[in-house]
């Protein structure tokens, strides 16, 4: 959960980036303009540095924790394996966002209801019998710890 912390942390400064080049190219003048647009942008942004961080075998947040992602047989994930994951990852935050419209809740409402979901979701790896996340089972991923590289010091 802390490697998906620091990801969070590191995706923030991606979506930044990405939503002042889609206010640039878009000429958009407030935030609220093309709201939709924009979460579609950005969803297609996050995909991208996701799949193509997740075929080299890791993230930046997955080096800092040692942590490499491999398909079930242990080998490099395709890029098709990649976007599957992907989508199977929006579990994570899908459900308590489409409860959003539906039932005219608050962002304050939504928060906790997304944090519950999170918790749930997190738990329910327990269940598991390789104690891996579903959304990691379903499409045939699994995260698996990478020895650091030892650097051997010069003799002078």
């Amino acid at each position: 959960m802390a490697c998906w912390l620091y990801e969070g942390m590191l995706l923030i400064g991606v979506v930044f980036a990405a939503g002042l080049v889609f206010s640039v190219l878009s000429d958009t003048r407030h935030a609220l303009q093309s709201p939709n647009l924009l979460f579609g942008f950005l969803v297609v942004i996050v995909g991208i540095y996701c799949t193509w961080f997740w075929t080299r075998g890791q993230t930046l947040a997955m080096k800092t924790w040692h942590i490499r992602i491999v398909d079930s047989h242990g080998h490099p994930l395709s890029q098709a394996r990649a976007l599957r994951r992907y989508a199977w990852s929006w579990i994570w935050v899908l459900p308590p966002l489409a409860m959003y419209p539906i039932f005219q809740l608050s962002l304050s409402e939504l928060s906790v209801i997304t944090t519950g979901w999170v918790i749930v979701w997190a738990l329910l790896s327990r269940f598991h019998p390789k104690g891996q996340f579903w959304h990691d089972a379903v499409s045939g991923t699994q995260l698996v710890t990478s020895q650091p590289r030892t650097v051997k010091a010069l003799d002078l």
